[in-house]
């Protein structure tokens, strides 16, 4: 059994031992700890927050000890029931709530659940206030109301098509056009949420046919969920037997996107984001943002149009800040997420789907084609394991001293530039791990650049024992 405590929530495998997995007890702990970290920063004590979960088998479950458990702290629920991530993150905005927890594990399989903490502005709260709850959570520094101050319990079924009403009102979302195309699409939506969220708005952005593979919100994960190309093979036969133009693919809470192009080939998760931003800097212009371990095609793109690209620590909590302190018009991560601050500050499929159609409308051209004018980058993902007691950062301080000719950006581990390639080293926080990220122009030579300094910290290791 695993719990993982981190500063963005609280995830884990469902049973066991409290404290090992993600128990009844861990959930009730950790939603008293949230609920009273936010009558802190809100400095009442009726609180009004937003509760929601993705479709995976426990998510009921949790569901309801969450909601008791605020309620027994006095907080109003107004429970969303099964939604998207990004769905759960507009209504805290919408409700003008103190703060939310959408009840996901993401790409996570479906022994894991998690409590994922939303502050009032439906964003994810930060490192600093992370850490605060775990604080709160170890001490057991939470109290539960007194019988007549007890919160109320609401719920809303509405909120998913009021996401779709307002994607639908963007002035960079043309339905004329994507209805115009008479698209057929298919959708693999792994059996979560994204079952229902995703054909619904096609349908209503003037899809003309949607083929469903994979769509009944019943948690039962038809593949591993997390949307790369090792677990697309059924989707990707499924738009070429169905002659569709497109394949859309979403992990379980819809915050990240992939795509298939009509050929059965990967547009590549990378290229989402760069894709999207292309179509929004050719109508509005302006800045972009990802984080370090993303493509440089972003880059690029974002130059070639005249405009500035900065790169944040990984996080989309980092992604949001770098945002809004560059007054980006579009950013997001190299795994799908799209972040469209015209909508709201978070990673959204469905946004995404809405933008990269209008964009594939008004090309005229095939997927595979639209892919073809962006830059090609391949990175190659590696890890290596270190023993227990060394110090990574020592480690990453001596790769950088290494390298110190060489342009390193150091807010997230190490990042060094050689030229159209690089290297990003980021340790884990809960194992010794340092993991490898490297992209060149080819997959083989970005495999190169990771085993050589795959080596370099072999060396370092050898001068440390």
């Amino acid at each position: 059994m695993t719990l993982i405590r981190s500063i963005s929530g609280i995830r884990g495998t469902i049973g066991g031992i409290p404290g090992q997995g993600l128990t009844p007890d861990d959930v009730v702990r950790y939603t008293a700890a949230f609920a009273t970290f936010l009558k802190e920063q809100a400095a009442k004590n009726q609180l009004v927050m937003i509760l929601g979960r993705d479709a995976r088998i426990s998510g009921a479950m949790v569901n309801r000890l969450a909601a008791a458990t605020l309620e027994a702290m006095g907080v109003t629920v107004v429970d969303i029931g099964l939604t998207t991530t990004p769905t759960a993150e507009m209504a805290v905005t919408r409700y003008n709530a103190d703060g939310g927890i959408i009840l996901t594990a993401s790409h996570n399989p479906k022994q894991w659940n998690a409590l994922k903490l939303l502050n009032n502005k439906g964003e994810f709260i930060s490192a600093a206030d992370g850490a605060r709850v775990l604080s709160i959570a170890e001490e057991g520094a939470y109290q539960y109301a007194d019988v007549d101050k007890i919160g109320a319990y609401t719920t809303d079924d509405t909120m998913l098509q009021y996401h779709i009403d307002q994607i639908l009102s963007l002035s960079l979302v043309d339905r004329e056009a994507i209805a115009a195309a008479g698209f057929r699409i298919a959708v693999d939506a792994v059996n979560s949420t994204g079952g229902t969220a995703i054909p619904a708005l096609l349908r209503q952005l003037g899809v003309n046919e949607v083929v469903e593979l994979n769509c009944t919100p019943d948690g039962h994960f038809a593949h591993n969920p997390e949307p790369l190309p090792e677990n697309l093979r059924e989707i990707s036969e499924t738009v070429v037997k169905s002659k569709a133009h497109l394949g859309i693919v979403v992990d379980p809470d819809v915050d990240r996107l992939a795509l298939v192009c009509e050929d059965g080939e990967m547009f590549g998760e990378e290229y989402t984001l760069v894709a999207v931003a292309d179509y929004i800097l050719s109508k509005t212009g302006g800045n972009t943002v990802s984080n370090l371990s993303s493509t440089r095609a972003l880059q690029i793109v974002t130059q070639k149009a005249g405009y500035q690209y900065s790169a944040s620590a990984v996080g989309e909590v980092n992604v949001v800040e770098m945002m809004k302190a560059t007054d980006a018009v579009i950013g997001g991560e190299g795994n799908g997420g799209i972040i469209y601050p015209a909508l709201h500050y978070g990673r959204d499929a469905l946004v995404g789907v809405a933008l990269f159609l209008t964009h594939l409308a008004k090309s005229g051209k095939k997927c595979s084609m639209l892919r073809r004018q962006y830059p090609d980058f391949f990175i190659s993902k590696n890890k290596i394991e270190l023993f227990a007691g060394i110090n990574t950062d020592t480690i990453l301080l001596k790769m950088k001293d290494k390298y110190n000719r060489q342009p390193i950006n150091d807010v997230d581990g190490v990042r060094i530039d050689f030229g159209d390639e690089w290297v990003h080293l980021r340790k884990s926080n809960t194992e010794p791990i340092i993991r490898i990220y490297a992209e060149s122009d080819t997959l083989g030579k970005a495999d190169h650049l990771a085993s050589k300094i795959i080596d370099d910290i072999k060396e370092i290791v050898k001068e440390l024992m």
